[in-house]
């Protein structure tokens, strides 16, 4: 049976200081709190996300409770963020004193934790400014959620504006220059003209003799981002791309001018894995009539019908709150088995990983790797495969996914978690 709420007191401001302590100590001494479930029972859980975003943005932290029922937020009870969630369908209960100092006690005899979530993240998207919100799973799941993004491209990193945010997500931007690969299939479609035309203007613009140039500038710029403290959040054909570009970034391999017609293929040789983030020992197709950038995409999804291997479901290790707090914050979920899913870039050969790097989920039935997070520096950085988490093959030009039928989809919290993740207190990890 749901727990009543208490009843709300109006104190009229000129009442006397004792009778106003009185009524305070009819509620208990500990505040009134809210508890928004994650497990089955939820609603909404992405959703979920942007009331415990709105509660921290709001000056009122939030705890995140670690593998209890899903990982679960605390909340003060705010008739803000009980309004909200009612609005959004987000499920809550009541909890009182009781009742908050039992989860507590659960959480300290289980393998759980609790972190506070205190300060709400600046976040910054990177992507062109014509780009719609579903042309990124992320920026969709920010607007279904409602926690607000900016958003900025080449020019706000070039002119050092990186700096001014906590957060930065890259999608299926191709880092290489190269412009997804897509020259063979697309080279006359207006849209693909129009975008090499407008990357081309800006390149020199900006100050540079192409696309390819500039982007070695622009991931150059990331990296040195995150290493002085910046959280890194990308998917799809950002993870593998941007390791490539900075791998090459300091070579004249790829340099040639591109302008809409394919340069000559060659192999870029004399690649820097040091300054990779994610991925060592691979190569770079440079090779315009190639569907594939390299030996970095496991799946090979642009490889043709014989050659693709499907996107298995995947599975998230189970990490202990206690001691490694950040792997299991980036694996909260309601299952630990998610449905796989397609994306210029899927999933990541095994063997190519760095040895630092935190492997997070892997793919059922295949040596390939979903979801990994690392650190640099003072900073951090996740990668997760594919494109849309609740669209297994999408395409150019597929509508994009209403998330509204996809409330509580695994492959997105995890998304959502990544957005969160900035706003905690950190901890050390113990292991």
């Amino acid at each position: 049976m749901p727990r009543p709420h208490r009843i709300a007191y109006l104190i009229p401001m000129r009442l006397p200081t004792l009778l106003i302590a009185c009524l305070l100590l009819i509620g208990g001494a500990r505040a009134d709190k809210l508890l928004i479930p994650m497990d089955l029972s939820q609603t909404d859980h992405l959703k979920a996300y942007g009331i415990a975003y709105l509660s921290v943005a709001g000056g009122h932290p939030v705890e995140w409770l670690l593998n209890y029922r899903g990982g679960s937020f605390l909340l003060d009870d705010v008739v803000t963020v009980k309004r909200e969630s009612a609005k959004r369908g987000v499920l809550f209960e009541p909890v009182t004193d009781a009742d908050v100092d039992r989860i507590y006690t659960e959480i300290e005899a289980g393998n759980m934790d609790k972190v506070l979530l205190e300060k709400a993240p600046r976040i910054a998207v990177y992507t062109p400014l014509t780009k719609q919100p579903w042309d990124d799973a992320v920026t969709l799941a920010m607007s279904y959620s409602e926690i607000p993004y900016t958003k900025i491209y080449d020019r706000e990193i070039i002119e050092g504006k990186l700096s001014q945010y906590d957060w930065l997500h890259l999608h299926h931007e191709d880092f290489t220059g190269q412009y997804s690969k897509f020259f063979s299939s697309f080279h006359t479609a207006p849209w693909y003209v129009n975008q090499v035309a407008a990357s081309e203007k800006l390149s020199g613009e900006l100050g540079f003799k192409n696309n390819v140039v500039l982007k070695k500038a622009v991931v150059l710029a990331i990296r040195d981002y995150v290493e002085k403290g910046g959280f890194l959040f990308a998917m799809c054909l950002a993870c593998n791309t941007l390791d490539m570009a900075l791998a090459e970034a300091k070579t004249d391999a790829v340099d040639a001018i591109f302008d809409g017609t394919p340069p000559s293929p060659h192999l870029a040789k004399e690649l820097d894995y040091n300054l990779s983030l994610a991925f060592t020992g691979f190569h770079v197709d440079t090779d315009p009539m190639s569907p594939s950038h390299g030996d970095l995409d496991y799946n090979q999804v642009n490889a043709g019908p014989l050659k693709r291997k499907p996107a298995n479901d995947f599975v998230l290790f189970d990490f202990s709150p206690k001691y490694d707090p950040v792997p299991a914050m980036l694996c909260q979920n309601h299952t630990d088995l998610v449905k796989g899913f397609f994306g210029l870039a899927t999933s990541f050969p095994k063997a190519l990983i760095k040895k630092s790097v935190t492997i997070l989920g892997e793919a059922n039935g295949q040596d390939a790797v979903r979801y990994m997070h690392g650190n640099l520096g003072q900073g951090q950085f996740t990668y997760y495969g594919g494109h849309d988490p609740e669209d297994y093959s999408h395409a150019v030009g597929d509508s994009p996914t209403d998330l509204s039928l996809h409330k509580n989809s695994p492959g997105y919290r995890l998304i959502l978690n990544n957005v969160l993740y900035p706003a905690a207190r950190q901890k050390k990890r113990k292991t």
